[in-house]
């Protein structure tokens, strides 16, 4: 990565998931921004008098979205909350600079997170706006509802605010990640674009330290080496910026837009005895922020920033889902990545049982990438005695890459979906289970050769991804 924090150790390096060598991130500091940030909001406000703080407060939009998710949503997790950040690239108010082509409400950053251990630790995953995942039908907002399919992530938040309704907006994109990993949302926050540079500028900017020059034409940025304060569209185009800098994948982003978030809550809290500049600052970040009731408001923000202040640095952990570009699974797609299964599954599982996940466990969970889809071949047999149901399956499958050899009926209905294979297709098998929870794949001696059967049963849900 070519661009960081002046805190950045020099030293520390790790292997992504996707295999290549990048120079370490601050990762036990920048864990302290979401709960300073947060403090800093509240005490300014408070700090600014009465008449300052409803006003500020008055500037927090809430949204409901209940009735919008239905009822077929995850259990709750056993124990501590999850919270969906959202980042949004509307552009209303900004003029051409950017996006001037948009024509719905976009998604750019998307994060999760879970507070746990009765407050002891914290959990950031961020998730690659590439993703390549299941949409679930969602209403639009114009009486029309679309139907499920498999696209990037971050279109969730377009297809639910292709009508500029927020509300509609942040609910499709709660129903896409709730479906895609099972780990119920309790409560989101969307913040958007429009606030961004207002928060940066009336704090006089913030200082990134690229290790080399960037020049981005999409991101319309020009920055020299080293540390410089940025402001205006140059802070923008700082953490928008992805396709020259580094290793031009979004996963990169992530990273510097984490540092960037680390440096802006370190400036905020300089300025905690500045009015002048503070207020700006939080005038501009209630203004960006939309919540769901039970957040809207500067005390449940302040709670909230309770519950996390007092963890140590070391046990905020901020984790990417664990990915590889889905040019293995299907190898004319060169532009999206795929969750490396089973190390997702066992990532959100930890979310759901509160269970503290760090680097090396997930580093250890994604040291082995597993067989690429296409080369695995599968046929489906449907054992529920409801027509359709293998075809269904199939599909799914198919759109996430594997090699659809055969559907038919299964010789008598099952209670228990199957997976079995033959000798010498180990790897694979447990490679198609990690996509199917629940199921332990047997090996068979009756299996066709270079084949899995997989016989669908009425407990199975469908594939994952």
């Amino acid at each position: 990565m070519t661009g960081h924090a002046r805190t950045t150790p020099k030293d520390d390096q790790s292997i992504s998931p996707r295999g290549r060598r990048r120079r370490g991130r601050p990762r036990r500091r920048i864990g302290r921004w979401i709960a300073l940030a947060a403090a800093v909001l509240v005490l300014g406000a408070a700090a600014a008098g009465g008449w300052a703080y409803t006003h500020l407060n008055g500037n927090i939009k809430g949204a409901d979205v209940g009735d919008a998710l239905g009822d077929n949503r995850p259990e709750a997790a056993k124990g501590g909350q999850n919270i969906l950040v959202i980042g949004s690239d509307s552009r209303k108010g900004l003029g051409d600079t950017y996006g001037k082509n948009l024509t719905t409400m976009q998604s750019d950053t998307l994060m999760l997170l879970h507070t746990g251990g009765n407050g002891k630790w914290a959990t950031v995953v961020s998730f690659p706006r590439d993703s390549w995942v299941q949409i679930p039908a969602c209403d639009r907002g114009n009486g029309t509802r679309s139907s499920t399919h498999h696209f990037k992530i971050n279109e969730a938040f377009a297809i639910g605010g292709s009508t500029g309704d927020t509300a509609k907006a942040a609910a499709c994109t709660i129903k896409t990640v709730e479906a895609n990993t099972h780990v119920r949302i309790d409560h989101f926050m969307i913040v958007d674009f429009r606030g961004f540079t207002g928060m940066v500028d009336a704090l006089g900017g913030v200082e990134v330290c690229p290790e080399q020059p960037i020049h981005d034409k999409k991101a319309h940025l020009d920055l020299k080496a080293g540390c410089q304060l940025v402001r205006d569209d140059k802070a923008l185009g700082y953490v928008r910026a992805r396709y020259s800098v580094g290793d031009g994948s979004d996963i990169g982003r992530i990273g510097r837009q984490q540092e960037f978030m680390q440096s802006l809550a370190t400036r905020a809290r300089s300025k905690l005895y500045n009015p002048g500049a503070l207020y700006g600052f939080l005038n501009s970040a209630t203004k960006s922020l939309t919540t769901d009731p039970a957040l809207a408001g500067i005390k449940p923000l302040y709670s909230l920033a309770g519950s996390v202040k007092g963890i140590p640095t070391s046990r905020i952990a901020f984790l990417t889902v664990p990915n590889y570009p889905r040019e293995r699974d299907v190898p004319t797609d060169k532009a999206n990545v795929t969750w490396q299964y089973p190390a997702a599954q066992r990532l959100f599982t930890a979310l759901t049982q509160d269970h503290e996940t760090t680097q090396a466990d997930l580093k250890k969970a994604t040291a082995q990438l597993p067989p690429a889809a296409y080369t695995i071949n599968i046929t489906v047999l449907n054992g529920t005695g409801t027509p359709g149901a293998a075809q269904t399956t199939a599909d799914r499958l198919t759109a996430l890459g594997y090699r659809i050899i055969a559907t038919g009926n299964a010789p008598a209905r099952v209670e228990n979906s199957t997976l079995t294979y033959p000798q010498g297709l180990a790897e694979q098998a447990r490679a198609l289970a990690a996509r199917l929870p629940g199921l332990t794949p047997a090996r068979s001696d009756q299996a066709a050769p270079g084949t899995l059967t997989l016989t669908v049963g009425p407990d199975l849900s469908g594939p994952q991804g």
